[in-house]
């Protein structure tokens, strides 16, 4: 059974703490780290870069709790990962198509 991560230990400065790791190792480098894919529906936007919202969320709570968390283990879209970020206060996009 899979039950909703407390959301609620995850705070705006664990977020942070995850943009920076993605920016340091690189999309890659995080993937391979924490589990997660790249995004298809959604981007983080944070001071004008683009970013996963749910890998995002994953680390952060990963951060948070020392739990580990994988993709299978909760929503990425408007009821999961977006909603959480969006309650801690980041903007969510929905992802640009290429040449749109």
């Amino acid at each position: 059974m899979t039950h909703s991560p407390a959301w609620s230990n995850v705070t705006h400065g664990h977020v942070v703490r995850a943009l920076e790791e993605y920016d340091r190792l690189g999309p890659e480098g995080f993937f391979a780290q924490h589990g997660f894919a790249p995004t298809t529906t959604y981007e983080l936007v944070w001071e004008k870069r683009r970013y996963p919202p749910k890998a995002i969320l994953g680390t952060a709570y990963e951060f948070a709790t020392g739990q580990r968390l994988g993709s299978g283990d909760f929503e990425g879209g408007k009821t999961g990962a977006v909603k959480v970020l969006g309650n801690l206060g980041f903007t969510i996009q929905p992802k640009r198509r290429p040449g749109s």
